[in-house]
């Protein structure tokens, strides 16, 4: 299958949407757990509402899904990064503290920008770089919180499988784009995402309470549809835009968006360390946004 060329800013408008979508979905998802929804089966729903936007954008491409070997390959491996880092964190949240693992796993774009400039070449002008390097710094500050101990061992081995699978999947991603359709990514994420379900229901503890109701799989289901679109526009973003600028962007952004979301919704203020991240992610976010070498036209290939 030929990819179609980059346009304009569809990478910032991807990019955008995704930065977005994700603010919300990061504001909300605790609700559900709060609800009494354990968080295995939050990935459950999950896993089900890829169906519905991955079964839309296939229709609308004429229901053409790239079958060859090395499209399914880069498909699989794409989804199989993010849902089975996804599942390494459900596991690593129970041996340490979330205020330690989540700025290790926020780094994963240092993994994605150091090999698109090895393997892809990518480079981005003086705004670019210094957006960059804004983004990676405010990174960390989104999930900091000093206090408490670190349980058990373990844990940052886990952390750093998580960060190494996601910042792997945004590098897959964007090659992947190089050879197959973004609908046909998609597709295979949201297969490889419903393929972990049963190890989720095996990590479920359901001897404890589970909160069935709409405020549990009802509510999760309305907030984890945010995040499956939101994976989609970044299938796009990546197909348009320089790889080396989407991650950070993005990963900067949704965080900034859930802070600034959080406290006008929620009322949370956040601390000065969250504070001093939030200004960071803006100066990254408009440096990023306006760095006039981000989108990047695809060289086709006939998968």
């Amino acid at each position: 299958m030929t990819a179609p060329a980059a346009t304009g800013r569809a990478w910032l408008l991807n990019a955008m949407t995704t930065v977005l979508l994700w603010g919300i979905w990061g504001a909300f998802s605790g609700l559900s757990p709060q609800h009494g929804f354990p968080e295995t089966l939050v990935y459950c729903v999950w896993a089900l509402t890829m169906i519905p936007p991955a079964l839309i954008v296939l229709a609308l491409a004429k229901w053409k899904l790239d079958l060859n070997p090395r499209a399914i390959a880069y498909g699989l491996a794409v989804g199989a990064l993010g849902a089975g880092g996804q599942m390494v964190l459900f596991y690593a949240v129970t041996r340490g503290p979330a205020y330690l693992i989540f700025p290790v796993i926020s780094l994963s774009p240092v993994v994605t920008i150091a090999l698109s400039f090895l393997f892809m070449g990518e480079r981005t002008g003086r705004l670019g770089a210094v957006g960059i390097v804004l983004a990676l710094l405010a990174l960390p500050t989104f999930d900091f919180a000093p206090g408490g101990s670190a349980q058990g061992g373990g844990w940052l081995l886990l952390a750093l499988i998580v960060m190494l699978c996601w910042g792997l999947q945004a590098y897959f991603m964007k090659s992947a784009n190089h050879i197959m359709s973004g609908e046909s990514i998609f597709f295979y994420m949201m297969v490889t995402g419903l393929g972990l379900v049963p190890v989720a229901l095996a990590l479920t503890d359901f001897s404890r309470p589970i909160n069935y109701g709409l405020d549990g799989p009802g509510l999760a289901a309305v907030i984890q549809v945010l995040n499956a679109i939101g994976a989609l526009t970044l299938v796009f973003a990546f197909r348009y835009g320089k790889a080396i600028i989407v991650a950070p962007l993005t990963n900067a952004g949704a965080p900034l968006a859930t802070a600034i979301i959080s406290l006008v919704a929620l009322g949370v203020m956040p601390g000065s360390i969250k504070l001093v991240g939030i200004v960071l992610a803006v100066a990254a976010s408009l440096l990023l946004a306006v760095e006039p070498d981000g989108a990047e036209p695809l060289a086709p290939e006939n998968a």
